[in-house]
């Protein structure tokens, strides 16, 4: 049952890298924005991985 749980959250945490991803690449398609908006762009993907990492290591 475990098991379970943990494959269904390892595949959650799999399809919102892939949307966070696809987000991204989007992103950088558009045209340039301002320099001052720049930090939004780095800041979601880098606090998602920060969030899923601790999550890991309080799991294991």
């Amino acid at each position: 049952m475990e098991a379970m749980k943990m494959m269904k959250l390892f595949t959650l945490m799999m399809v919102m890298v892939m949307a966070v991803s696809a987000i991204t690449v989007t992103a950088s398609d558009a045209p340039a924005p301002a320099p001052a908006s720049d930090a939004t762009a780095v800041f979601v993907p880098t606090a998602i991985a920060s969030l899923s990492a601790l999550v890991f290591a309080f799991l294991f």
